[in-house]
């Protein structure tokens, strides 16, 4: 019998948790809310940045932004050396990084490239819109809209101050590709690299390197183990090298266990009747010769049927086997095929009672 888990489920092992594995990652990721009235729910990871992600890029979309960024005096992070008479802001991340570009419109004073910083969230980080006279605690990084209209903020809040942010916009060197935006590259550079010795640690360690699963982190390294029953302390390799066989969109392991079920289901279905009624029963559920004995009947054989006798003036009655072989006919009517039989029974016992 295979081990199962605390909640009865048996525990995946080999080619099926790979299958799993692939599949649950190919799936989009379900991502929660954030920004203005929707603080995070849990430390920000790659679901988390991609949305931050969206929600700067259409909060902001008809946005002019001025003047220079500001940066509180609590923060360790370095200065912003950005001033711009107008300039929009967009936003783009992958894995765990998200990358803010601040490019100056046309016409805008003093003239400037284009400007580029790379934030980490860190514990606690996120962006909020606020009106300029409401800040919100923790606001450590600040771009304010340019007039007319009324002045907005948008802050980067980081309340534990974990968050970083690196000018110049250059990713972060050693961190894989994104799981969301770039699967098959992030595929490829897993399944090119499993004899690391990095995929020797439990597959509970490995998720978190981030040189191969750039954006997963504590949370969902936890929903992935449990969500696909594997065992958290499970090698790693042991895991993921039935992949190497794979390709994504190919059948698992687990697909044919399903198919054989709904074949043997609809095999099932087509011994019985086309017409729906029900399966009438098998010749051997007719009286055998021990319980006819025991009624006090004779054998039954076809010799003793005479011609002319009322079992073939019922056109309704099947024909009695002959003795040995066992045939199955199809039946025209349910189960009352066995009471007829009976009830013409007593027309056997003595000859000459029918008319002949």
């Amino acid at each position: 019998m295979p081990p199962s888990d605390p909640l009865g489920s048996p525990v995946k092992t080999g080619s099926d948790i790979a299958a799993s594995l692939d599949a649950h990652l190919a799936q989009p990721a379900v991502i929660l809310p954030t920004g203005p009235g929707h603080p995070p729910h849990r430390m920000p990871e790659g679901p988390e940045l991609h949305l931050a992600s969206h929600f700067v890029n259409e909060a902001c979309r008809e946005l002019v932004f001025g003047g220079c960024v500001e940066k509180s005096p609590v923060s360790r992070n370095p200065e912003v050396p950005f001033e711009s008479s107008a300039y929009s802001i967009s936003a783009l991340a992958r894995g765990k990084e998200l990358r803010l570009t601040l490019s100056p419109l046309p016409g805008a004073q003093p003239p400037r490239e284009p400007l580029a910083l790379v934030f980490r969230f860190g514990m606690t980080g996120s962006f909020q819109l606020v009106p300029s006279d409401a800040l919100p605690p923790h606001a450590h990084l600040r771009f304010y809209t340019a007039p007319p209209g009324p002045r907005l903020a948008l802050c980067f809040v980081d309340i534990r101050r974990f968050g970083r942010w690196d000018l110049g916009g250059e990713w972060q060197p050693g961190r894989g590709p994104c799981v969301l935006l770039e699967y098959e590259q992030f595929r490829e550079n897993v399944l090119r690299n499993l004899a690391d010795k990095a995929f020797d640690r439990p597959i509970c360690e490995a998720l978190l390197d981030q040189r191969f699963f750039n954006g997963i982190g504590n949370y969902l390294r936890a929903e992935i183990l449990y969500r696909l029953r594997i065992p958290p302390f499970e090698k790693a390799r042991t895991v993921l090298e039935a992949l190497q066989q794979r390709r994504p969109g190919d059948p698992g392991p687990l697909a044919p266990k399903g198919g054989k079920s709904r074949k043997k289901k609809s095999q099932g279905a087509q011994q019985g009747p086309e017409d729906g009624v029900e399966v009438p029963p098998s010749p051997n559920k007719a009286p055998s010769r021990t319980q006819r004995a025991q009624r006090g009947l004779p054998k039954q054989t076809t010799a003793q049927v005479p011609e002319g006798t009322s079992l073939q003036q019922d056109p309704e009655a099947p024909p009695v086997p002959d003795k040995g072989k066992r045939r199955r006919r199809k039946a025209t009517s349910g189960r009352h095929r066995t009471r007829k039989i009976k009830a013409d029974t007593p027309s056997l016992e003595p000859e000459g009672t029918s008319a002949s």
